[in-house]
C-alpha cells in the first residue's frame, strides 16, 4: 500500500497562532512568514496527507512555557491531539496532573536547546513524570546524550527520545553517545522518533548521511517503539521542505508496509493512547 493511503500519526509538529496567542517576549525566536502554523492551518494539512491524529510539541520558539496556544488547540481537536508542553522543572504533580488530563502525556527537556547543565539533577521532576505515568521528552544533540544518561538511568519515568537522538553525522554508529542511546531500547520504558534527519543530517535532501542511525535505531527498539515525526513547520529549515517529500522519504527509507503501519499508526496510537 502506497504512503499515500496508510492513515498516519504525526509525532512531532508545532502550532503557532500569534492573533491570538501573542509570542512570549523572552522568547529569542518568533516565528514569522512561512513558518506561522495556525491550528486551523495544520488541520488543513492533515486532511491532505491523510494523517488522522498528532502529537502537538510546545515550541521552546515563540511561546516558551506559556502552554496556552497548545492547550487551546488540544482542546478544539476532539481528541485528534495530544500534547507535549513546555514547563518550568520545578512543576508540582498537581498542576503536571492538570496538564495530564487536558491531554498532555508528557514535557520536553531540550538539552539541545539550552545545554546539558540545567537537566543533570531533575530527579524530582523524572518522579512527578512517573508517578503520572507520563514522557519526558528529551531532545540532545550530538554527545550530549553521554552527560544524561546517569539521571535517565536513575530515573523510572518513561523516555522519549526526539529526533533520533541528533546523532553527530560525522562520528559514525559506533560514536559512545549513539551507542548510549541505543542501549535505551533494553530498559523496557524507551521510545524514539524516527524524525529530524534535517537537523542532524550534513546533506541536502534525501539526508543520506542520517540514513544509517534511523535504521540502527529501527533495529535496535523495534518498531512497535519508533514513530514518525514531521517537524511541521519546518522552522529555521536551510532549504526548502515540504509534508509530502518528507513522507515519501519515510517509504524509502521503510520500503515494508507491516513496519510503516506499525510506525505512523499502531506505535503511537498505544504509546500515547489515541482513540481511548
Amino acid at each position: 500500500m502506497s504512503i499515500s493511503l496508510q492513515p498516519i500519526i504525526d509525532c512531532h509538529h508545532h502550532v503557532f497562532d500569534p492573533a491570538n496567542f501573542p509570542y512570549a517576549t523572552e522568547s529569542g525566536y518568533h516565528p514569522d512568514g512561512h513558518e506561522l502554523a495556525t491550528p486551523a492551518y495544520y488541520q488543513a494539512v492533515m486532511e491532505a496527507y491523510n494523517i488522522q491524529h498528532s502529537l502537538i510539541v510546545g515550541p521552546t520558539s515563540a511561546y516558551n512555557t506559556d502552554n496556552r496556544c497548545l492547550l487551546a488547540t488540544l482542546k478544539q481537536g476532539s481528541g485528534k491531539f495530544k500534547g507535549i508542553a513546555v514547563t518550568p522543572f520545578d512543576i508540582d504533580s498537581d498542576r503536571l496532573a492538570t496538564l495530564k488530563a487536558q491531554g498532555v502525556v508528557g514535557i520536553a527537556m531540550n538539552v539541545a536547546m539550552l545545554g546539558v547543565e540545567p537537566f543533570l539533577q531533575l530527579d524530582g521532576l523524572m518522579a512527578r513524570l512517573a508517578e503520572l505515568d507520563m514522557y519526558a521528552q528529551v531532545q540532545v544533540q550530538d554527545d550530549q546524550l553521554l552527560a544524561l544518561m546517569p539521571l535517565l538511568q536513575r530515573s523510572h519515568a518513561r523516555l522519549l527520545i526526539d529526533h533520533s537522538g541528533r546523532p553527530d553525522v560525522t562520528a559514525g554508529v559506533q560514536q559512545p553517545a549513539f551507542q548510549a542511546l541505543l542501549s535505551l531500547a533494553d530498559n523496557g520504558r524507551s521510545a524514539v522518533k524516527l524524525s529530524g534527519l534535517a537537523k542532524f543530517s550534513r546533506e541536502a535532501w534525501p539526508y543520506r548521511d542520517g540514513h544509517p542511525y534511523l535504521h540502527a535505531l529501527l533495529n535496535a527498539f523495534g518498531a512497535e517503539n519508533c514513530m514518525w515525526g514531521s517537524d511541521w513547520p519546518f522552522l529555521r529549515a536551510s532549504e526548502r521542505m515540504d509534508m509530502g517529500t518528507q513522507l515519501l522519504l519515510l517509504e524509502t527509507l521503510f520500503p515494508d508496509e507491516q513496519t510503516r503501519r506499525q510506525i505512523l499508526w499502531h506505535t503511537p496510537q498505544r504509546l500515547f493512547g489515541f482513540g481511548l
